[in-house]
């Protein structure tokens, strides 16, 4: 079988290490004589696979005591909801940053709740697309938190410099963000990730949230998205999707064999950089992001030919490139680095982009 790297958006890759060892222990786990999906999320075996996710999650991102993590079902969508029902109170107003795709889908989910402040930070000028800077964003007095979204995987846009607000709660969508970088998670109220990018497979939905944030949820919210019943029950209320949350565990575990988020995003920044030289090399590929609000993850550029794109992504396939293709809403091309996609893939990927635009630029 030829080797094959995948720079889906997400779903994404998954270390191969990981995928070897889920492989292996698929049908007799532990040899207890059983697959980790049919024994009971409830029995001693998984209980115990379950907190050593948890603690291992903590050492990696030093998540203090102060804070409970959640594993949820749902994925970020769900938390479009959850976040305001659990997090307004008596108030009828949010922040809500609109960098991109996401974060507006976001805004126009907590409409049906609140009465949310649009901030576009969202700027061309010289036909360089950045990001205000959270010190820019015109952010309300009277708002319950401010919710953000720190890359945008489908602008391929990311904000680095963490907001700090005073007497503000920070709510952060990072789906596409966690674990590829350092982050001070007490700067935060509350982060959610969906799994299928930087954790593991789709179905399983992170949550870190400050315990004094907890129990505030409005009456209409249906009890598994309520944080308190989640908290209470061990994330445990009605059957969790317990091969997500034990392939995560095995993510966290290789994570940590390589070094930690120190190491690893040291990492990202080598491939990104990579890919990035060879888009600022050539007038063939073309991002018109600001070099500073640059995605680390999704690295997007266009052809200066569209016509070619199609073709593009057939020739990539047969070198091994595969789901290259940029979203619909965007176009172009889109590659996902995230923390599975060994330094190996994005070294092919740039050989591929300087063999195609020789030949056909």
């Amino acid at each position: 079988m030829n080797l094959i790297y995948n720079f889906s958006a997400g779903p994404a890759m998954l270390p191969k290490e990981v995928l070897h060892q889920a492989e292996k222990e698929l049908r007799d786990w532990n040899q207890i004589g059983s697959s980790i999906m049919e024994i009971s999320h409830r029995s001693k075996e998984f209980i115990q696979v379950s907190l050593e996710t948890e603690q291992d999650l903590r050492d990696l991102l030093s998540i203090p005591d102060s804070y409970e993590i959640l594993f949820c079902q749902g994925g970020a969508r769900g938390q479009f909801s959850a976040v305001p029902m659990n997090l307004l109170k008596n108030c009828k107003y949010a922040d809500y940053i609109n960098s991109g795709y996401w974060s507006n889908c976001a805004l126009i989910e907590a409409k049906k709740y609140c009465i949310p402040n649009n901030i576009l930070i969202k700027q061309v000028q010289y036909d360089k697309i950045f990001l205000l800077k959270p010190s820019e964003w015109n952010i309300s007095d009277t708002s319950a938190y401010i919710h953000y979204c720190p890359n945008e995987t489908i602008d391929g846009t990311s904000i680095y410099e963490e907001p700090k607000f005073k007497d503000k709660i920070i709510v952060g969508d990072f789906s596409s963000f966690i674990l590829s970088r350092k982050i001070n998670i007490e700067n935060y109220g509350l982060i959610y990730a969906g799994a299928q990018k930087n954790i593991g497979p789709s179905g399983i939905t992170i949550v870190i949230i400050r315990k004094d944030l907890i129990g505030y949820a409005c009456k209409m919210l249906p009890s598994v998205f309520n944080y308190h019943i989640l908290s209470k029950h061990n994330s445990m209320f009605n059957t969790p999707p317990t091969f997500s949350w034990y392939l995560s565990g095995l993510v966290f575990k290789w994570l940590k064999k390589k070094g930690g988020i120190k190491n690893i995003e040291k990492l990202n920044e080598k491939k990104s950089n990579l890919l990035y030289q060879i888009i600022d090399d050539s007038d063939f590929y073309i991002n018109n992001i600001d070099k500073k609000n640059r995605s680390r993850m999704n690295i997007v550029f266009h052809l200066h030919d569209s016509k070619l794109n199609n073709f593009f992504l057939e020739e990539a396939k047969k070198f091994g490139l595969h789901a290259l293709k940029g979203h619909y809403a965007i176009g172009g091309m889109r590659a996902s680095v995230y923390n599975a996609m060994p330094l190996e893939g994005v070294q092919s990927l740039s050989k591929f982009m300087l063999y195609f635009e020789k030949r056909y630029g």
